[in-house]
C-alpha cells in the first residue's frame, strides 16, 4: 500500500504542477486583462489582480489537499486576515512557501527574483498584479516603502533561499534593513514541513514516504521601533540577529509537534 500511495502521489504531483503552470498562461491571457477594462486605476487594477491571484492560490492548495499531495495546517491563522501594512517574514523550508502564504493573506505583495519575471508560466501575473523586482535595488526600498503605505502585506523570507533540511537558519539583512527604513513591524510566521519535502536540492519528483504536512503557526508581531534610534547599519545586524534568534528558537520549540 505504501508503494501504491507513492505512485499516486507522484502522479498527483506531476497533474499539480502541470495545473500550475498552465492555470498561470491562462491568468496571465485571459483572466488579468479583463481588469485592465473595469479599473482605469492602475493601483486599483494591481490590488484586484493580486486578490485574484490569492483565490487562485487558495484553490490550488485545496486542489493539492484533494489529490493527497500535501496537507495544510494553521495556528492563530485569524491574524493574517486583517493585517495591514506590516512585512510577513517566514522561514522557507519548501517550494511552496510562497504560495501557501499568499492563499491565506488577501493583500499580499511580495518581492520576486528577477528569474521568475522570465519564467513563461510567471511574467504574466507578475507584470499585472504590479509584484516587486528585487534586480533594481536602488528602488525597492521606496517601492516597498509605497505598498505597505498602501496597506498591502509585504511577504519576504529573510534567508533569501530554501533551508536545507537540519540546517540552521542564516538570515539576510535585508527584511531587517528594508523594516527599519519603511518603520514597518515584523509579522512573524513559522512553516513547518513533515516529511522534509520540495526543500533546496529536491526536485518535485523525488516524492516522500508519505503525504507531505505543512504547519503554518503565526507568531507575535515584532516591534522594529527600539532599533530606530540607533546607527542604520549597526541596528540592522542587530535586528537581523535578533529575529533570526527567535526564528530558531521557535523551531526548536516546535519540532516536535508534527
Amino acid at each position: 500500500m505504501a508503494q501504491i500511495s507513492k505512485v499516486w502521489r507522484f502522479f498527483a504531483t506531476a497533474f499539480c504542477f502541470a495545473v500550475f503552470g498552465v492555470c498561470g498562461i491562462l491568468m496571465a491571457l485571459l483572466w488579468l486583462p479583463l481588469y485592465r477594462i473595469k479599473y482605469r486605476n492602475e493601483e486599483s487594477r494591481k490590488k484586484a489582480c493580486r486578490y485574484a491571484v490569492h483565490l487562485a492560490f487558495k484553490s490550488f492548495i485545496w486542489l493539492m489537499y484533494c489529490v493527497g499531495v500535501t496537507k495544510v495546517t494553521t495556528d492563530r491563522i485569524e491574524k493574517l486576515s486583517n493585517l495591514k501594512g506590516k512585512i510577513v517574514i517566514a522561514n522557507h523550508p519548501s517550494l511552496i512557501d510562497v504560495v501557501v502564504l499568499i492563499s491565506l493573506i488577501p493583500n499580499a505583495n511580495c518581492v520576486v527574483k528577477q528569474s521568475l519575471w522570465k519564467n513563461i508560466f510567471t511574467r504574466g501575473i507578475l507584470r499585472n498584479t504590479g509584484y516587486l523586482n528585487n534586480a533594481e535595488p536602488q528602488d525597492l526600498i521606496t517601492d516597498c516603502g509605497e505598498s505597505l503605505g498602501q496597506g498591502s502585506n509585504l511577504i519576504i523570507f529573510p534567508e533569501g533561499t530554501r533551508t536545507k533540511p537540519g540546517s540552521p537558519l542564516s538570515f539576510q539583512r535585508g527584511a531587517a534593513n528594508l523594516a527599519l527604513r519603511t518603520g514597518a513591524n515584523f509579522q512573524k510566521v513559522l512553516i513547518q514541513v513533515s516529511p522534509p519535502a520540495l526543500t533546496k536540492g529536491w526536485p518535485w519528483y523525488r516524492i516522500p514516504p508519505r503525504q507531505i504536512h505543512l504547519h503554518l503557526t503565526v507568531l507575535e508581531e515584532f516591534d522594529v521601533s527600539p532599533y530606530l534610534h540607533d546607527n542604520i547599519s549597526l541596528s540592522v545586524r542587530k535586528l537581523t540577529r535578533d529575529i533570526q534568534k527567535e526564528f530558531s528558537n521557535e523551531l526548536a520549540r516546535f519540532d516536535s509537534t508534527l
